[in-house]
């Protein structure tokens, strides 16, 4: 089939191609991601540049407008994040900048893991230090709770084939409005939401940059801490998350960041946090299989459910999700080990 977007997208590039020196039939895939946007590369004769990335985000289902106005303030607070250089609204195709072709996902080990991630925690300090969040939309309740209803729709229900009881329903909400409590009191920062190995760049220059910030919002402190250290593509050990955390922790204090002085109250709420990042990705992941047809992400679904188990385990608050998720998978724990 002809992929008529493609071509637009190219008559597009061709009226921009004297100025900016675009050799437009150099352009190839860069990467897609799990909406419905995707990116290409295209080399050009430009003296300062190389290469720029077109972003193609279909209007009737994407939003440009938001990846703008977020660029320009990750950029107004010195993190690296694509400039963007032209704009067709109409036909959803951005211009960018190109931070290269290294994620920290390729190019992290274990031997250089606390290295990068010691870089990207620190990029995570400079932004929610100075980034602003005019015109962000809150992390509120209503938000919360419809990414934790999507653990029971499609992981539950359409994944696992799964119908909860009335009283696992009614405790599944308890759970949900005591992790939506604690979360709302935590402090406020600037919130990427998808602050994991995939979306931060290695660039030429050996910093991190930044993609895929378009859904940030004002949110709390802890959640972007999740999403880099507790990452849904890399698994590390407990000891390992726990000393990173203490690090960026310790970081945060002296920028004067509203982190909790009690580390052991911050760490809880990191990982009530993460219950709840965690419980949405395994709703977002069954979806963008079931509805969406994308198999990719299935592959990620254990690392990220012994996350939400071992979180569960910890605190007795979580007991019913643990014994729900049991039931779900049909699984007998051992006589005297009981949740």
């Amino acid at each position: 089939m002809q992929d008529t977007r493609f071509e637009s997208l190219k008559l597009w590039l061709k009226t921009l191609a004297p100025e900016l020196g675009l050799q437009v039939d150099s352009i190839t895939p860069a990467s897609s991601d799990a909406s419905f946007r995707r990116y290409f590369r295209v080399l050009c004769d430009n003296s300062d540049k190389s290469s720029f990335i077109v972003m193609d985000a279909p209007p009737d289902k994407e939003d440009s407008k938001p990846f703008i106005h977020v660029a320009q303030l990750l950029l107004q607070a010195q993190i690296q994040a694509p400039e963007v250089f032209a704009v067709n609204l109409e036909a959803g195709y951005l211009l960018l900048s190109d931070l290269g072709n290294k994620t920290l996902f390729s190019e992290i080990n274990a031997e250089n893991a606390s290295v990068f991630y010691k870089k990207a925690s620190n990029t995570l300090v400079t932004l929610q230090k100075n980034t602003g969040t005019d015109q962000l939309p809150l992390y509120d309740d209503a938000l919360l709770r419809r990414e934790l209803q999507l653990f029971p729709d499609w992981y539950l229900s359409k994944h696992l084939k799964y119908e909860m009881t009335e009283k696992e329903t009614h405790d599944l909400n308890s759970i949900f409005d005591q992790l939506i409590e604690n979360i709302l009191k935590q402090p406020t920062v600037f919130v990427h939401r998808d602050f994991h190995s995939r979306n931060l760049m290695i660039t030429p220059e050996d910093t991190i940059g930044v993609l895929d910030f378009q859904d940030a919002v004002i949110g709390p402190i802890t959640y972007d801490l999740v999403s880099l250290f507790r990452d849904a593509y890399l698994g590390w050990t407990e000891e390992q998350q726990v000393d990173w955390v203490i690090r960026y922790w310790e970081a945060a204090k002296k920028e004067n960041l509203p982190v909790n002085l009690d580390f052991g109250e911050f760490y809880k709420d990191f990982e009530w946090m993460g219950l709840q990042r965690h419980l949405k990705v395994l709703g977002i992941f069954a979806r963008l299989f079931h509805r969406d047809s994308k198999d990719g992400y299935l592959k990620d679904l254990p690392l990220v459910l012994s996350y939400t188990e071992k979180v569960s385990q910890r605190y007795s608050l979580f007991k019913p999700l643990v014994r729900i998720l049991d039931h779900a998978q049909e699984r007998q724990r051992p006589d005297g080990f009981t949740f």
